[in-house]
């Protein structure tokens, strides 16, 4: 008893010995504790030393105060003054650290000897509880520390530790097939060898794996470089060939095939504005006027005094119907493109996007703002000026097929679908009669495409390509991609019900590749018995 208690006395000394400094208790342990304690902040503190109950045999306290360490003893259930430290610990700090240094135990060999005598066990992170503890010197415990660490690269491969392990391709080939431990008992041959190839094998598919997708990676990487090449140099023959000389060059094979293959960015804005034209005449300064007259507006719904009915001199549209529009175009430009984060309150081009739908109501109070108009003047607004955003806007809006549905003109919206549904059957018979079947009319998709000209259905790059050629051919190329569209899914279409159909038309997947569109867009045939597009539009 008495040999127990001086045991206790002795490492008790050797932690407070060390608490300025590392502590290393029992070298064969797998954790190590440090810590200083800074005791200006606090009268003191009780710091439980529970982990090491299994080694000391007792729970261990340490009562710190500003002028003394006091172990306590539960045993005798009395508190020890240790040492007067006063001086030591009102300016040291306290770090207290953990560290696991392996999961499963290490043996040393000069401790060899030691742990072969002992009788097996097992305990968690492979450690076995020592017999009997040897009282040591705390240097000997720190040079035996540091031995042991400076010794664990030489450890046996028998004692279960990785070697030379120059391939982890995956989590799931982390766990190497090693031998047991030496409490556990031996694989049989046979076991071994059947755990050995399956694990040869998974790390010969993980190599694999990830050899396939380092190629893909490559290959992604080698065609994006080809395309930046592609498009430097398509920007160089636009900006220096053909915009230069746009009447003469603008209706050549080789401007067209150009065009086709889509527009650089660098000049995408110039050539749609060309495209689109300026048959309305807007300047600078009108689009001004109508910004100012706008804002005129916004401020008088916003006084209190602006409540009563009045009539504007260019429309003749009532107080109500001009603040239900304004809330529409607030509402509206919450919802464009919100995964881009641009266009929203807060956004840079808030105030931009709001300022050219409220000129356009101005400018154009009989069309007023219709739900949809928002995402064209955002589209417009990420390649060009603001004002010559608007010119192509007002323009834009002014073209037949636009206007008639933007005006909701039911009878010119009928004569567009009917014409769509002349090519579809033409096209596409087999879908065409699937949808009949279902009773799935063309306007139930082709609304929400036509009024926002593809750029919220589908991804904004391949939109824009859309825009590309829809510039340059007229409507005739927006009804031509729904076409392209539903001969890409054929498949899938038609092995869906009426209820899927329309959910998958007016929600597309969010990846589709602009090269499957156009590629399909390409097989469409635009003539019907002899005529074309415009011609069967008319004649309907």
């Amino acid at each position: 008893m008495a040999a127990a208690a001086t045991e206790r006395n002795v490492t008790l000394l050797s932690l407070c010995e060390h608490l300025g400094g590392i502590m290393q208790i029992f070298p064969h342990s797998d954790v190590v504790m440090w810590g200083r304690v800074r005791m200006s902040h606090f009268r003191g503190v009780w710091l439980t030393l529970n982990f090491y109950k299994e080694y000391l045999g007792f729970e261990t306290f340490f009562f710190l105060e500003k002028e003394k360490i006091a172990s306590y003893d539960p045993f005798k259930n009395k508190k020890v003054i240790i040492s007067s430290c006063c001086s030591l610990l009102t300016q040291t700090f306290c770090f207290f650290s953990i560290f696991v240094r392996s999961l499963f135990a290490k043996r040393m060999k000069d401790t060899g000897a030691q742990e072969e005598q002992r009788e097996p066990g097992w305990k968690l992170f492979g450690i076995v509880p020592h017999k009997e503890l040897s009282v040591k010197d705390s240097r000997k415990m720190q040079k035996e520390y540091e031995r042991s660490g400076q010794s664990s690269s030489s450890i046996s491969p028998k004692k279960n530790l990785r070697r030379n392990l120059d391939f982890e391709p995956l989590s799931t080939t982390a766990l190497i097939l090693e031998n047991r431990p030496a409490n556990l008992p031996a694989k049989p041959e046979e076991e071994a060898q059947k755990h050995r190839q399956e694990y040869e094998e998974m790390v010969a598919q993980a190599k694999k794996r990830e050899l396939k997708d380092a190629q893909k990676r490559k290959k992604q990487l080698e065609d994006r470089c080809k395309l930046e090449e592609s498009i430097g140099n398509a920007a160089l023959t636009w900006s220096q060939e053909i915009l230069p000389n746009w009447q003469s060059m603008c209706s050549s094979k080789r401007v067209r095939d150009l065009w086709w293959q889509g527009l650089p960015p660098s000049v995408r804005g110039k050539v749609w504005s060309l495209a689109i034209g300026n048959e309305l005449n807007i300047t600078d300064e009108l689009y001004n006027i109508c910004l100012a007259r706008a804002k005129e507006k916004w401020n008088a719904f916003v006084a209190p005094t602006a409540a009563a009915e009045t009539e504007s001199e260019d429309a003749g549209l009532s107080h109500a119907d001009r603040e239900a529009s304004l809330e529409l175009i607030k509402l509206d430009i919450s919802r464009t493109f919100p995964n881009l984060c641009i266009f929203q309150q807060g956004g840079p081009y808030h105030d931009v996007l709001h300022s050219i739908l409220g000129a356009y109501t101005c400018y154009r109070p009989d069309v007023g703002y219709v739900q949809g108009m928002s995402f064209i003047a955002a589209v417009l607004i990420l390649n060009m000026d603001i004002a010559d955003a608007f010119i192509a806007f007002a323009n834009l809006l002014n073209k037949p097929c636009q206007m008639a549905f933007y005006r909701v003109d039911h009878s010119l919206m009928l004569t567009y679908f009917a014409a769509f549904e002349v090519f579809f059957e033409e096209n596409l018979p087999k879908l065409f009669a699937h949808f009949k079947n279902n009773n799935l009319s063309s306007d139930i998709y082709l609304i929400d495409w036509i009024f926002t000209l593809y750029s919220k259905s589908l991804p904004l790059d391949i939109a824009c390509r859309v825009w590309d050629v829809f510039c340059r051919d007229g409507d005739e190329f927006l009804f031509r991609t729904a076409l392209g569209i539903l001969r890409l899914y054929e498949d899938i279409l038609t092995h869906m019900d009426f209820i899927h159909i329309a959910q998958f038309l007016t929600r597309l997947p969010e990846y589709i590749s602009a090269e499957e569109i156009f590629s399909n867009t390409t097989t469409i045939n635009m003539n019907s018995k002899n005529k074309k597009w415009a011609q069967v539009r008319i004649f309907l």
